[in-house]
């Protein structure tokens, strides 16, 4: 109890301390933006009355460069902020979680990780990851990352190449040590229209797959209206996604808003979670002291904390070979 008023306490101080920063930044981002709406106004009106061109474009000129001027003040008082935020809201929302968990806010799932995943195929041409948070739940260590990934294609117009960027995932990525070297590598997807054409000519024609992965058909229907597996060690599959398993991620899946996509490879599982809004992120516009955006941020940590338990990883069911 003590523990816990502590905490509390010590996270009170800290969201009063920056909620005065956040009203800073707040009046500066006001005024930056009032002063470029003034100036862009200014410049309209001289072009539509030409007899004050000059005196518009000098005056409206300095209005622009004003806002230049607190957008930039703003940014950099922002920075500190954000770094404050990290250290220290976020922090001690994760101690009162469990003590173990930690962040790293410039670090994330580094990309050849992500490749290495499986968990999509289409590799990505842009990629960003943030925000790493890890520690242990139980004897399970785990980490979960924000993580964005694109690829790009083009197409040729009459004004040249243009380039289109399309999200691989924008969400989180979730990867937990599961007490089991893998033979295999076995990858648990969304059901959709590609993957059951891709699935259905594995199974029918398995000359024209290029995948060495094969479809597993597993017994569960709720499982398989949600995924399609595939594996390269058919008997590891149905040994790591055993009727116990396949409810969990079943369930899993029913807690989030998108379907998720689950990897078993190496040691490791991966999950997954496409998501809409960017976590851990302290607002500008809105006060701290609301608690909010803090507690959307808390319901994500405790829901990623809580899938050891979910998928049972603490019960060691494996011993590592």
């Amino acid at each position: 109890m003590a523990e816990e008023i502590a905490v509390e306490a010590s996270m009170q101080s800290a969201l009063n301390e920056l909620e005065i920063q956040r009203k800073k930044i707040s009046e500066l981002k006001t005024k930056a933006y009032l002063f470029l709406a003034a100036g862009a106004i200014i410049i309209a009106i001289g072009v539509f009355m030409s007899s004050l061109l000059i005196a518009a474009a000098i005056i409206g000129g300095a209005s622009i460069i004003t806002s230049v001027v607190f957008f930039s003040n703003a940014g950099q008082k922002f920075t500190e902020y954000r770094h404050e935020f990290k250290q220290r809201v976020v922090a001690i929302a994760l101690k009162s979680v469990d003590p173990s968990l930690e962040i790293e806010y410039k670090y994330g799932l580094p990309e050849d990780d992500f490749i290495n995943s499986q968990l999509f195929t289409q590799q990505p041409d842009r990629y960003s990851s943030q925000d790493q948070i890890y520690g242990n739940a139980g004897k399970t260590c785990f980490s979960f990352s924000e993580v964005h990934a694109e690829y790009k294609t083009e197409t040729q117009t009459k004004n040249g190449r243009q380039e289109h960027w399309h999200t691989i995932l924008k969400g989180i990525v979730f990867c937990a040590d599961f007490n089991k070297h893998f033979n295999g590598i076995t990858v648990v997807k969304p059901k959709d229209m590609g993957s059951t054409l891709g699935a259905w000519i594995s199974d029918k024609m398995p000359i024209f797959s290029s995948s060495s992965k094969e479809l597993v058909k597993l017994e569960n229907p709720e499982f398989n209206k949600a995924f399609i597996t595939h594996s390269t060690d058919q008997v590891e599959a149905r040994y790591i996604l055993t009727p116990t398993m396949m409810e969990r991620l079943c369930e899993l899946n029913n807690q989030s808003n998108a379907t998720i996509s689950v990897s078993f490879i190496g040691t490791y599982v991966y999950i997954a979670f496409p998501l809409e809004k960017d976590y851990f992120e302290p607002p500008v516009f809105k006060s701290l002291l609301t608690t909010e955006s803090l507690n959307e941020d808390l319901n994500v940590i405790r829901f990623m904390y809580g899938i050891i338990n979910e998928l049972d990883l603490n019960t060691r069911i494996w011993g590592k070979e």
